[in-house]
């Protein structure tokens, strides 16, 4: 981490800056009506940002109120801007940084999951080392015939990482991820 000093009597410029890129989870409250979510992708796409995992559901239907979870990398002061200006979108009525929440607390990350439907085609062997590692992945089988299965898999997006790996030589045919959904930790909402 450096320090910028361009000898100005200016505050701005005695800020910490640092270029470590970070990967935070945003929870943004919206209204939830036609063209809100081309917006705040719009913010994003605009700027160059990346987005790496994007959920979207109503989760509050009497007020018509959406939450969108987005996870997103960048070094500190590009998250700090790409917060401010989520919040000041119109439909927007909160943003919270649920990965800087949790650090705040002392914890490592906000709660995480993501949900996976992954095809597997294959006999013999095969099959049953993949049943038997599905297992304990605690994959459930949702869909079966004598010549494929359809797993399904809850859970961090690591361990959804490791079971895609593992039924790749196994007959992976396909795979399909919901992105992450996430809350911060404890009693509290955002």
């Amino acid at each position: 981490m450096n320090t910028q000093n361009l000898n100005a009597p200016s505050t701005y410029f005695l800020t910490p800056v640092s270029d470590h890129v970070e990967t935070h989870t945003l929870s943004v409250i919206v209204d939830n009506e036609p063209g809100v979510l081309a917006r705040v992708i719009g913010l994003f796409s605009g700027r160059g940002y990346n987005i790496d995992s994007l959920t979207v559901s109503e989760t509050e239907h009497e007020t018509h109120l959406s939450r969108i979870t987005i996870v997103t990398t960048g070094t500190p002061m590009i998250i700090t801007q790409i917060r401010h200006q989520l919040d000041r979108l119109v439909p927007v009525h909160r943003v919270v940084d649920l990965t800087a929440r949790a650090q705040k607390a002392g914890q490592e990350k906000p709660l995480e999951r993501e949900l996976a439907l992954v095809k597997v085609k294959g006999s013999g062997e095969k099959r049953l080392e993949a049943l038997r590692l599905g297992d304990a992945f605690r994959a459930s089988v949702i869909d079966a015939a004598t010549d494929h299965f359809t797993f399904e898999i809850t859970g961090r997006t690591s361990k959804i990482e490791q079971f895609i790996t593992i039924m790749r030589p196994l007959g992976l045919v396909e795979v399909s991820r919901t992105g992450i959904a996430a809350v911060q930790r404890g009693g509290d909402g955002i």
